[in-house]
């Protein structure tokens, strides 16, 4: 389910940025990206899951460590009714307290560290994603950035002082990204048969490890004709439609073509 988080996160990224006051593409794009990748990160706590082998032996040990953790949590705070289970996989980096904290710790950092910091929290969910969704997401990112740079460049100032101007306009808001893309990755297991306990540690009939999930019916099967022939292509036209400026560019553009098309088919029955 890799890529349909990525995508969900994506999504999630470039339609919060305007709430938050980012409307440049130099703004918005690194928000989405990072919260494209992030939005992968819960699942550092499967050794075999993207974000655990993206740096190799480096992210293999911060997974061994994440599994280790969520099974002692596991064990300390499951209720009477929890499941008898390990606790390693969809627990503890599956929760919104996850997400929150580690959105407080990045937006601190974000704030601190100027715009350094958040390049290397950008950098990171960057190639998160790109690992997932393939380097195309490299070359949107590198073309905003270039779109960015020939629309904004004044006399006296070079290209990495406009660049560096988008990330310190990102600021702490870089934790609003971590925090959303993870959070946005608890939701879409909440779609899938197994759940998610993210509102942990709130007891719920006798659990605090409460999985969260669809009624029956709904629920579909991670990796399933569902999710790859209807929910990756609705997120990756809604990654499209909400890039800033693409609804404008489609809207003049089907025009255009319907109209070329109406005169090459007048000029064909001539």
């Amino acid at each position: 389910m890799g890529r349909s988080h990525a995508l969900s996160g994506w999504c999630a990224g470039l339609a919060m940025a305007p709430l938050v006051g980012l409307t440049s593409v130099a703004q918005v794009v690194p928000f989405a990206a990072a919260t494209a990748g992030y939005a992968l990160l819960p699942d550092l706590d499967h050794p075999g899951a993207s974000a655990s082998r993206v740096l190799g032996p480096i992210t293999g040990i911060v997974s061994g460590a994440v599994r280790a953790f969520s099974g002692l949590l596991y064990s300390v705070t499951k209720g009477p009714r929890d499941e008898d289970s390990t606790g390693r996989h969809r627990h503890a980096s599956h929760t919104l307290a996850a997400a929150l904290l580690l959105g407080f710790l990045t937006s601190r950092l974000g704030a601190a560290g100027g715009w350094r910091a958040v390049l290397g929290v950008a950098l990171f969910g960057l190639i998160l994603a790109a690992h997932v969704l393939g380097d195309w997401v490299l070359a949107v990112v590198v073309g905003a950035g270039a779109w960015s740079i020939a629309g904004t460049w004044l006399p006296g100032t070079t290209a990495v002082e406009v660049l560096r101007g988008g990330l310190d306009e990102i600021g702490s808001w870089i934790g609003a990204a971590v925090a959303l893309g993870m959070f946005v990755h608890c939701l879409g297991d909440s779609l899938t048969r197994s759940g998610c306990p993210w509102l942990w540690p709130l007891p719920i009939r006798g659990e605090t490890w409460f999985e969260i999930r669809l009624p029956r019916a709904f629920r579909f099967r991670t990796g399933g004709w569902v999710e790859r022939l209807i929910i990756a292509p609705l997120l990756l036209t809604g990654g499209v439609l909400l890039l800033p400026g693409a609804l404008p560019v489609l809207q003049d553009f089907f025009p255009a073509i319907l109209s070329t098309t109406s005169v090459w088919v007048a000029g064909s029955q001539r």
